[in-house]
């Protein structure tokens, strides 16, 4: 398996200070609205899949996919903590593959795509997943990835068909959003 943070270290990036640098209600709220169907690409243990699943409300579903059973785990704990299990689900991905049925309206990989072994065949997974006029969100660690290979992700997501819409700032981090139709501006 390439490179892919422990569940083990995971409380040292989502903890009760990420909301504070990286508020999940207000970095996705632009692109996501009640019964939406929205999947959580790598969603470690759950810092942006719960906050996705508040703003897809009791109508909206989040698939959460993760290749860690542990993850996954924290993900449906913290969920049924925080009375939103009915919105989410759980799905274990391979290295490889997704294996997520469907079309999604918004696709969120928040810190994850620089530990994908094979980034091109991921992206063509995401394009196909994603609902026409949907939005995939990517946001990478400044600390982890350089301006350079962002870039040739970016262009490799633009060779499968992805069009370039809008890159969010973040804080310490390099975000771009991609949908599959052309933006009217």
């Amino acid at each position: 398996m390439a490179h892919v943070c422990s569940h083990k270290h995971v409380w040292t990036f989502d903890n009760f200070l990420r909301p504070l640098i990286h508020n999940p209600e207000k970095i996705f709220s632009p692109y996501v609205s009640p019964g939406m169907r929205v999947m959580d690409i790598g969603c470690g243990a759950g810092f942006a899949s719960l906050g996705l699943a508040r703003l897809v409300g009791d109508d909206g579903r989040v698939v959460a996919v993760d290749v860690q059973p542990e993850m996954l785990a924290k993900v449906t704990s913290r969920a049924a903590r925080a009375g939103l299990q009915h919105r989410i689900e759980v799905h274990r991905s391979s290295e490889t593959a997704l294996g997520v049925e469907g079309q999604f309206d918004f696709i969120n990989a928040f810190y994850m795509v620089h530990e994908v072994p094979e980034t091109d065949s991921f992206l063509r997974q995401i394009y196909a997943s994603l609902a026409p006029g949907g939005h995939f969100l990517v946001v990478e660690p400044k600390f982890h990835v350089s301006q350079k290979s962002f870039e040739r992700m970016i262009q490799l997501s633009v060779n499968i068909g992805f069009i370039e819409a809008f890159s969010p700032s973040l804080l310490a981090s390099r975000a771009v959003v991609l949908t599959n139709h052309s933006i009217d501006h």
